[in-house]
């Protein structure tokens, strides 16, 4: 089907929502002048384009999971995907300008989910992890070529008999659902289980299985859908284990040795987190983009729409519904090098926005 490319004519307000632990910056009014729409306060300024990638007219947008930026500036986005259509690519990648370059990872359609880009040496490689029936995560080279694929960690004590070998549909603690990675500095990983175990389970370089934390419980230290984990490095000396704790609307934060040190509230579904220079962005399922400084602390809160979202059913699917310079449920986010933004969004239609950092 076509690209769903549409002309931004026109724009509101940004809303920035309050809450009672973090101050909320100053209004910025969109720009109106021709199709161009700002969003954001002073000093956290975007130029918003929704429906940003080009597709061929051969593939479709499904539903949109997750985003990453290479060093060339090209951009991957993963899907769900459908099961149904095995030989659809649930991988499609995307210049600097937005055009299509190619697509790939047909084994992962129906459960698409994680994806990230890493250098090693001089090369890098992106690595993805699957859900549902798929429940499996990979190593891949730019090119779309697997490096390894493995599936459950049975070592790890929590999973039923099975999992490993015999994927299948199947949700509950005893089940494998992989959600996000985050990278460590010894060549070796994170892998959050964020639908399954809820446990966080750590790999070495070659993706053989180390240990866990985590496992399901009522917080600090213990999680409700680990769905976004993410290496903070920001401050240099003191780097930090970050994540999102999904269903129960917190950030948790760790030491590098995976000793809890806070939770951070007033978040709404947090879905995942990147880094660029001394921000932190949080894509938020409930309908907007957080920043926050290295305390954790909101700075600005972008495309909010929370409350229109939150309290009409069925948004997700009514693209004739959504309101530009908004966002419905984003379920991604990673930052381009220059400070750009790139969302992708949990809709059936699927939906990549690209923010233009203008200060």
């Amino acid at each position: 089907m076509p690209t769903r490319r549409k002309a931004i004519l026109a724009g509101s307000a940004l809303t920035l929502a309050a809450t009672g632990l973090f101050p909320s910056p100053a209004v910025h009014a969109s720009d109106k002048s021709g199709s161009r729409m700002v969003i954001g306060p002073e000093g956290f300024q975007f130029e918003i384009t929704h429906d940003w990638p080009s597709l061929p007219d051969k593939y479709h947008w499904q539903t949109t999971h997750n985003v990453a930026v290479d060093s060339e500036e090209n951009l991957y986005v993963i899907h769900e995907g459908n099961p149904a259509l095995k030989d659809h690519p649930s991988i499609f990648v995307f210049d600097k300008e937005g055009k299509f370059v190619r697509a790939f990872g047909e084994q992962f359609q129906g459960g698409g989910h994680g994806i990230e880009v890493r250098q090693e040496g001089g090369q890098e490689f992106l690595y993805v992890c699957a859900y549902q029936q798929v429940k499996s995560f990979a190593k891949l080279t730019k090119q779309g070529e697997t490096v390894w694929q493995k599936h459950a960690p049975m070592e790890a004590g929590v999973y039923a008999e099975g999992e490993a070998t015999d994927p299948q549909k199947i949700w509950g603690r005893d089940r494998f659902m992989p959600t996000n990675f985050a990278f460590l500095d010894d060549g070796g990983f994170y892998l959050a289980d964020g639908y399954g175990s809820f446990y966080v389970h750590q790999y070495d370089k070659d993706g053989n299985w180390q240990g866990k934390f985590g496992g399901p419980g009522k917080g600090e230290g213990k999680f409700a859908t680990p769905h976004g984990i993410w290496i903070d490095r920001r401050d240099a000396a003191n780097p930090k284990t970050v994540v999102c704790d999904r269903a129960h609307h917190t950030l948790q934060v760790f030491d590098k040795d995976q000793n809890y040190l806070s939770t951070v509230s007033g978040f709404g579904l947090p879905a995942n987190l990147d880094t660029w220079n001394d921000w932190m962005i949080v894509p938020e399922l409930h309908a907007r983009l957080s920043i926050v400084d290295k305390d954790y602390k909101v700075l600005a809160q972008l495309g909010d729409d929370v409350k229109r979202v939150t309290s009409t059913k069925g948004l997700r699917t009514q693209p004739m519904n959504w309101t530009e310079g908004k966002f419905v449920h984003p379920h991604d986010a990673c930052f381009g090098p220059g400070g750009d933004i790139f969302v992708a969004e949990w809709v059936s239609t699927g939906r990549v926005s690209k923010l233009k950092r203008l200060s």
